[in-house]
């Protein structure tokens, strides 16, 4: 903790001891600690779960804290650690600050892209993970508040996280089971097994009044706080939160507060350089948290190239006004830019469109890099356990996701490929669940180079890699779950759609692209062809 936030909390505290008592009121003990404070708070061998999702809502302070004290003494030690969407930059801030030897020892996760440093020490062998769907986790930190058994679902059903499967184990089939499958009725569910406990939350806010209730007025997403401090209070353990700034009792309005101050333990004041709106992003974006309305003219259209291509082509399936559409990250993002650019003029008729993200955003713009699960003007931000439910429950009308790896069955692969494993966030609840599905991502990657040249597509230079496989090696997306649904796979040059049973069929070229040359010469497998189609020209105009 830096010396001027250290005389900060030394003349709050002064000042509290010294407030005259005129109403005879008996004060708790002041719940204000320093960030050293509440670390020595963590004990060894605990479950712990930390707030945030890719970059939104790190309690930073409390991260390092944590970490520099097990530098100065070797504690505390074994965590167990329960994680929704790591929060992370990829050059070792965020959560990545705890993946030390001997510091954590297992972990439990759905998305650690920007923190890898937990998947390398999983490679080594030196911690136990699991990866679990997005909503399986919010709901399983849910479960444990609640004292429930763990989410039982069918989320999951054919993929990685089958335990006829891998099980979500990331070191092998010796490691303890995390799922079972169960019947109920005469039909299949995945049981997701909740932890016993969670010993701390570690948790972040904006402003914190001097009993610990706490809102949440200047953070772009609400995350599973109050899940995850439920279940550590019903657990009986610790609920930390770190925040901006200290107001006075009673002065925050009963609806702005989101974290209740019966169930908050201690509450750490951070230094505005450790509780940045997004990690990456010094400054706040008050249109990320539905103070203001930002006006929509410094939307700039994208460049002619391959991922405008892809986001075009997406976007054409937005057939009817007030569609719900999910976008993940990465290439989908490009979606909201076009019917942010584009879509009046090319698809009134389907306007307007409701965006959302699996943090909890409804309406406006979706922000992308590592704000990622945020949007600009919004209509509503949820809990991403609240908006998991809606999703799984069929609430998505239409979703666009990435793509690592298809074979030729319609399997989808984006968890875990050769340099990367970043998990499967909500992809499998999403792609599970969704009324039409669009998998969206380059025909090859690596270095793959494309030019528009009057109105046609002309590969300059091929990817490294290719993505179509004659199998995938893990499943994010069992073609089997298909169902009757929709499935498309777009790249910049072609289209495929699910055949349920007999595989993915080509429907769509570009214009420009030879079939045999451009597209067969890169697949280990012949695809279906019947009626094949040029792709709509406008996908290759400004």
């Amino acid at each position: 903790m830096d010396s001027q936030a250290n005389r900060r909390l030394i003349t709050i505290r002064n000042h509290l001891r010294t407030l005259p008592n005129e109403f005879g009121i008996k004060r708790c003990p002041c719940k204000v600690i320093s960030a050293s404070e509440a670390a020595q708070l963590v004990p060894s061998n605990a479950a712990i779960t930390i707030s945030g999702f890719v970059g939104s809502g790190h309690p930073e302070l409390l991260v390092n804290a944590v970490r520099e004290r097990f530098e100065q003494c070797g504690q505390p030690r074994n965590l167990h650690v329960f994680n929704v969407a790591a929060v992370g930059d990829g050059k070792g801030r965020g959560l990545g600050k705890l993946a030390t030897k001997g510091l954590v020892t297992r972990y439990t996760f759905a998305w650690s892209g920007l923190s890898q440093e937990f998947l390398q020490l999983a490679k080594e062998g030196a911690i136990t993970a699991w990866n679990l769907p997005l909503g399986v986790m919010a709901h399983l930190l849910r479960d444990v508040a609640a004292r429930r058994p763990g989410p039982i679902t069918k989320i999951g059903l054919g993929t990685f996280v089958d335990p006829r499967e891998q099980g979500g184990k990331l070191n092998g089939p010796s490691q303890a089971d995390a799922v079972e499958v169960v019947s109920l009725g005469g039909e299949e569910y995945l049981w997701y097994k909740a932890p016993a406990k969670i010993d701390v939350a570690l948790l972040r806010g904006t402003t914190a009044d001097l009993h610990g209730n706490v809102s949440f007025e200047r953070e772009s997403l609400l995350t599973d706080a109050l899940n995850q401090a439920m279940a550590a209070h019903n657990s009986g353990g610790l609920v930390i939160v770190q925040v901006e700034r200290l107001v006075a009792p009673g002065t925050l309005h009963a609806r702005l507060v989101h974290l209740p101050g019966a169930i908050v333990d201690k509450i750490v004041v951070a230094p505005a350089e450790l509780h940045r709106q997004t990690i990456t992003m010094a400054g706040h974006d008050a249109s990320l948290t539905g103070e203001i309305r930002a006006p929509a003219s410094h939307i700039q259209p994208m460049p002619l190239d391959e991922r405008r291509i892809i986001g075009h082509r997406a976007m054409l399936e937005i057939s009817r006004p007030h569609c719900i559409v999910n976008l993940g990250i990465g290439m989908p993002e490009g979606v909201a830019r076009m019917v942010a650019t584009h879509g009046q003029a090319q698809i009134p008729h389907a306007l307007p469109a409701h965006l959302t993200t699996e943090a909890g955003m409804f309406g406006g713009f979706p922000a992308g890099s590592a704000s990622f699960g945020a949007a600009h003007n919004a209509d509503c931000i949820v809990p991403c356990a609240t908006m998991l439910d809606f999703y799984n429950g069929g609430g998505v009308d239409m979703a666009c996701l990435g793509a690592a790896e298809v074979d030729q069955e319609g399997n989808v692969n984006v968890h875990s490929f050769p340099g990367r494993q970043p998990g499967c966030g909500g992809f499998i609840d999403i792609s599970q669940a969704a009324k039409e599905v669009i998998f969206a991502g380059t025909f090859t990657t690596g270095g793959l180079k494309v030019a528009v040249e009057d109105g046609k597509l002309r590969i300059i230079q091929e990817g490294r890699s290719r993505k179509f496989k004659r199998r995938v090696s893990e499943k994010t997306f069992a073609a089997s779950s298909a169902k009757g649904r929709r499935i498309l796979y777009v790249t910049e040059r072609a289209v495929f759609r699910l055949r349920e049973g007999e595989g993915i069929e080509l429907t769509e070229i570009a214009p420009g692209i030879d079939l045999e040359r451009d597209i067969l010469a890169y697949m280990p497998f012949r695809p279906l062809m019947k009626d094949v189609k040029v792709m709509d020209k406008r996908c290759f105009m400004l």
